[in-house]
């Protein structure tokens, strides 16, 4: 986030807690008037620094989806097996996040799945498919701890 100023990153930051927090509220806690603030919020859209705005589920629901983080190691660490295992978890919207990580696996991904059946095929039709994987290492998420910081903010 290089290049943007403090009121910006101040903007950032209050919007992470509770993006839907009024207009007004936001340009009082930044200290701008309401009609600057929300010329600052679009230059952050259009530029991408602000790529969306989400909803946090409550994964007591019924319906609620399982995360399962998963390390990957891939077999060599060239830029052609970095580049042909990106561009196939790019095809499967059920891995939500990909990160390059430094450390004993090569990849951190986050699926969402409805239960263990659902992640057993995930593991056996997508993730064991992926060119160039050597290891895979899953986690059953119980809940997010971070989770609760948006609970009763904003409506």
């Amino acid at each position: 986030m290089t290049g943007l100023d403090t009121v910006d990153r101040n903007i950032i930051r209050l919007l992470r807690l509770d993006a839907r927090m009024s207009n007004a509220r936001l340009a009082g806690e930044v200290g701008l008037s309401p009609s600057a603030c929300l010329r600052r919020i679009r230059q952050l859209e259009h530029s991408g620094v602000i790529r969306g705005y989400t909803a946090i589920i409550d994964h007591a629901l019924p319906d609620a989806t399982m995360a399962v983080i998963v390390n990957i190691t891939l077999e060599r660490q060239t830029e052609d097996y970095l580049a042909r295992f990106e561009t196939a978890v790019r095809k499967h919207p059920e891995i939500r996040e990909c990160y390059l990580m430094t450390g004993s696996a090569d990849y951190l991904l986050r699926l969402e799945v409805e239960n263990a059946a659902a992640f057993e095929r995930v593991h056996t039709e997508i993730l064991s498919t992926l060119p160039g994987v050597s290891r895979i290492h899953s986690s059953f998420a119980i809940r997010n701890a971070l989770a609760a910081r948006a609970r009763g903010r904003g409506t």
